[in-house]
């Protein structure tokens, strides 16, 4: 049976393998954090917004 505490090791230790994580940075990592960077890997990340979408949302939501 695997425990979640071998998967965490595993993980943990690719973490630091592939993101240059100490263990502590792996921790405080929330899943969505992992995720987004495992996506990016994957080439599964969404590229962030350009510069005419920010102005399109600065005009639609204006701080005031």
């Amino acid at each position: 049976m695997i425990l979640f505490a071998d998967n965490a090791r595993r993980l943990a230790g690719a973490a630091g393998v592939m993101f240059g994580w100490a263990p502590g940075a792996f921790w405080a990592a929330t899943p969505a954090e992992l995720g987004a960077l495992l996506d990016a890997i994957r080439g599964e990340a969404e590229l962030p917004p350009d510069a005419d979408t920010f102005a399109r949302l600065k005009e639609q939501f204006p701080d005031g």
